[in-house]
Order: structure tokens, then sequence, then C-alpha cells
């Protein structure tokens, strides 16, 4: 990896056979100007179905690269990513994009909420655009998401009526929406206090 990180797993599941994420001989470089920046060397990693795994290091070590390749939203400049037995590295971006839109939650760093969308209508956005059941049943979803994250009172706040928790929070329900295989966070609950984060 870029400097150090090191992934921290909880004692979860005996690892079955085949994992479900697989990352072999994965390099990434970002070319930056005239320079090329080395974000991983040679990462392989697996992570059973089932296991709560973080990835921990300093700043510029590679952790939010590693987020970005198993969700399939930046590609390895070498090696192979596998997610759920399908090879997502050689998918076409329309494939990532419905592959991502049925199996993956992601809560990003800096939350991603549309500013002109109310927390309910970022919320329910995944079954949106998975175009998972009736209209009421995708909103009757969303607003079960924001209630078991603290915010069923807030469904009809804009982010910039939220504090930097509550948005964090949204983000989380969003992440929740589709029922994921795969829920990824890059620093999910970095903006909550230590009782709202458990």
């Amino acid at each position: 990896m870029g400097v150090e990180s090191v992934v921290e797993r909880t004692s979860g599941p005996v690892r079955a056979a085949e994992p479900f994420i697989a990352l072999a001989g994965v390099e990434k470089t970002y070319r930056m100007g005239r320079l090329d920046y080395p974000a991983l060397r040679g990462i392989d990693l697996e992570i059973g179905t089932g296991e709560l795994v973080a990835i921990v290091g300093p700043s510029g070590s590679g952790k939010t690269t590693i987020l970005n390749l198993v969700t399939g939203i930046d590609r390895p400049t070498a090696g192979t990513v596998t997610v759920g037995g399908k090879r997502i590295d050689t998918m076409s971006e329309e494939e990532l994009a419905v592959w991502r839109g049925g199996h993956v939650g992601v809560v990003f760093q800096f939350f991603q909420l549309l500013p002109t969308l109310s927390a309910l209508e970022n919320a329910v956005l995944p079954l949106d655009f998975a175009r998972r059941g009736s209209k009421r049943e995708r909103f009757e979803r969303a607003r079960r998401n924001l209630a078991l994250v603290g915010l069923g009172d807030k469904a009809d706040h804009l982010p910039a009526e939220l504090s930097g928790g509550q948005q964090q929070r949204v983000a989380i329900a969003r992440a929740l929406a589709a029922d994921p295989q795969l829920i990824v966070g890059d620093e999910p609950t970095g903006n909550l206090d230590t009782g709202t984060a458990a």
C-alpha cells in the first residue's frame, strides 16, 4: 500500500472456500501532472461473507483507494478485483452502475448528499435507481431507515438544515436503502459522537 495500512477483522464466521471480496495483485497508480503516484502495490486481500473489516492507517496510505476499487468506483492499474464471485474490474461502466445499485451501499467520507433534496429524498435515491418496489414502498423503506438512524423527525429537512452528524446519518440510511450485500464506509462515523456511532 502507499504508506502502510492495516486490516483489522472482527471475529466472524469461519472463512468459506471462496471469499466474498478478493483483491489479487492489485496495484493502483495515480497520475499527478507529470508524476506517477503509486497508491497501492501488490495488494492481496480476502474478506469472507459476513466479516466486518476495518482498514486503518495514516492519510495517504491507500484506504480510500481500496474502498473505491471494491465498490467499482475506480479500477486497478493491475491485478483483479472480485466481489460476490464477479470480476468487477472487467465490467463496463454501465454494468458497474447496475451492479452497484443492486449490491453495494456506500457511506462516503463527505456524505455526497444532494443539497436540493430532503433527507427522505436522499435516502430513497438508491431504491429509485434500482426501481425496487412501488414509489410508496420505496418511501416507506427510506422512512424506516431514517428512523433507524434516529432521524425519523428530520425527513423533510434539506442537508443544509442538518448538522454534520445528522447528514452523516442520512448517508448511512441511504447506504442501507437497497439492503445491499456489501456496505462500505469511508470514515462512516467520523462526525458522530461516541454514543450515536455505536
